[in-house]
């Protein structure tokens, strides 16, 4: 990465960590939220092999309109059009029911840019390796089970996407019978 690219990359860190200061994980030790943007923009790099800005930067701000009062505009004025339009193809709208949201996930998937797929699939691999390794203490196993499903649901998707990436996703989706 050129000095640029770098420059973007840190001002995103920077500003999902103030973002999320206050923000903890839902897993059992209640992490630090920044952890999951980072683990994103990990997974990106060094499993996908991705190196656009991009797709880091969206990765790494992905969860900011969903889960603070950060506004597309705001994105846009600060890191440009097309990485807030990533953010905004992989956020949620959080003004609708959480079964409508998960149902437009799905709907929405195969549609979406090539950008916004991968920071799906990291997002996915993200959160299916938190909800094996540590998940939420309050969860069923009913509930694991259900975001393994719709998890698989989403993939579908995305395939086409990033070989290592997706195949990566089927590993984690196999061990649905390790959930308790």
């Amino acid at each position: 990465m050129d000095q640029g690219s770098l420059g973007i990359l840190f001002r995103a860190l920077a500003f999902a960590a103030r973002r999320h200061r206050d923000q903890r994980r839902k897993d059992a030790v209640v992490s630090p939220y920044i952890n999951h943007p980072i683990a994103l923009a990990d997974v990106l790099v060094n499993e996908g092999g991705i190196t656009d800005e991009t797709v880091l930067c969206a990765a790494i701000l992905h969860d900011t309109i969903e889960d603070t009062d950060t506004t597309i505009d705001e994105l846009a004025a600060e890191f440009g059009s097309r990485i807030a339009d990533v953010v905004s193809e992989v956020s949620d709208d959080t003004s609708l029911p959480k079964v409508d949201r998960k149902r437009l996930q799905v709907e929405h998937a195969a549609g979406s840019s090539h950008e916004a797929k991968l920071v799906k699939l990291a997002d996915k691999i993200c959160n299916l390796r938190d909800i094996l390794l540590s998940p939420p203490a309050h969860w069923p196993t009913s509930r694991k089970q259900e975001y393994f499903d719709w998890s698989a649901d989403v993939l579908v998707g995305l395939r086409g996407t990033n070989p290592g990436l997706e195949a990566e996703v089927d590993r984690l989706l196999a061990r649905r019978a390790e959930l308790r």
